[in-house]
């Protein structure tokens, strides 16, 4: 049996689209000879593709999500970076938890559609007041393991796997509400060293927690550098489980190359009038940064002797100056110091200047190039803590996009699956 070239699936989705082949390729980022194959029946797309499909032929809602397709949590939400690519497919935030009030503060103030409380130190939670849920996402805190002998524990009556080797760390947390809540899938994130922490033993005792000993049928790892969507070099792990058996790679994520990332010059104040001036961040007819962001004479003198002083014993400590070209060293929480990673060469000024928040905001892509729709309730020093220890948005919706088909949408992959067989019958 062979379907008609006119009436695959790709095809049906596309024509809903109204998107010519050529239009399809830039949203999809394939070329158009692929989309052909996709279009004829020659090859069979990935599910990921005749999702996105699906998506573009359907009405946008812009108003709140009040339903949603799934329901998920965020934990260690910090300011909902993990979050913001589950909202765009469509799920529904059904709990939220966050120990810092200054990062409540700025979640409260960017997601105010919410209807539930946001919590606070997720150790004093049980498990059983947390609402059932579809998906989990974390990015939970790195902290070492304990390690314990289990013929030791077996004999003395007491628990061991995960309740014994992760109890005190807060991963103990995420693993005891997935055991409880048993969600369809979790999303989890930390930093690249997670793998090479305590000498392998933290990421062990991660990965056989939720395979073995939770029943997670796939779980998949991936280091991914944020620098192919936004222009900062950050990379991050990023672990997805599912409870059922499926196909699911992140080896399949299609991402930017990297050196086809963007440039500073995108996420910088433009100062030339075309920007509206902000709060203290810029100022005046042509919204200039702020001279409050120009490094002092002293601490650019002592950032630059210290530069030197490492140079000449051979190690690679020092500040980062950049310009519009280049792409920044990575953000971190403690940006509010000195500034030294990413320091923003200023012309006809002596002196560098740091990032504004704003433009924080847009290197995390939690703002568009251009834009300033992201409220900034607090400080700058809070700011700049909240942004430095927050997911790269763009990088969480990528991968919220690519889990999507194994989430919600069951009958576009079994169409998907039938039509494959129907073309190889």
């Amino acid at each position: 049996m062979t379907i008609a070239r006119h009436s695959t699936e790709f095809s049906i989705l596309r024509q809903k689209t109204g998107l010519s082949i050529e239009e399809l390729a830039t949203h999809l980022d394939y070329t158009p000879r692929t989309l052909w194959r996709y279009e004829k029946g020659d090859s069979q797309p990935r599910k990921t593709v005749l999702h996105r499909l699906k998506e573009l032929g359907t009405p946008t809602n812009d108003g709140a999500n009040d339903t949603g397709r799934f329901r998920f949590i965020d934990l260690f939400a910090g300011i909902g970076g993990l979050r913001r690519g589950f909202d765009a497919i469509g799920g529904k935030c059904v709990f939220t938890s966050e120990w810092d009030r200054f990062a409540q503060e700025t979640y409260r103030a960017n997601y105010p559609q919410d209807t539930h409380d946001l919590m606070g130190d997720i150790q004093k939670i049980n498990a059983m007041d947390i609402p059932e849920h579809d998906v989990l996402l974390a990015g939970f805190p790195c902290q070492p393991f304990s390690i314990a002998g289990v013929s030791k524990k077996n004999s003395l009556g007491r628990a061991h796997g995960f309740r014994c080797e992760a109890q005190g760390t807060l991963f103990f947390d995420v693993a005891r509400i997935i055991e409880h809540h048993k969600p369809k899938a979790f999303l989890l994130e930390n930093v690249k060293n997670l793998v090479n922490h305590d000498k392998g033993n933290t990421f062990r005792v991660i990965f056989r927690t939720l395979k073995k000993e939770l029943g997670y049928e796939v779980v998949e790892k991936r280091v991914i550098d944020a620098k192919c969507l936004v222009p900062q070099h950050r990379e991050r792990i990023f672990i997805v489980g599912f409870r059922d058996k499926n196909d699911f790679s992140l080896d399949d994520l299609d991402l930017p190359d990297v050196s086809d990332g963007p440039r500073l010059a995108s996420i910088l104040h433009p100062e030339d009038g075309t920007e509206k001036p902000e709060g203290h961040f810029t100022e005046g007819k042509n919204a200039l940064v702020s001279d409050k962001y120009t490094l002092s004479d002293h601490l650019w003198q002592y950032l630059q002797d210290y530069a030197k002083k490492h140079q000449a014993k051979g190690n690679g400590f020092g500040f980062g100056l950049v310009g519009p070209d280049n792409i920044a060293r990575t953000l971190s929480a403690r940006y509010y110091k000195d500034g030294s990673e990413i320091l923003i060469e200023q012309k006809g000024k002596k002196n560098p200047r740091r990032l504004t928040p704003r433009e924080c905001a847009r290197l995390m892509g939690f703002d568009k190039p251009g834009e300033s729709k992201f409220r900034i309730p607090v400080s700058d020093t809070q700011a700049y803590k909240q942004f430095g220890n927050a997911v790269v948005a763009p990088v969480a919706a990528a991968i919220a996009r690519h889990m999507a088909p194994y989430i919600l949408d069951d009958e576009i992959m079994d169409t998907a699956h039938d039509s494959k067989q129907a073309v190889n019958g």
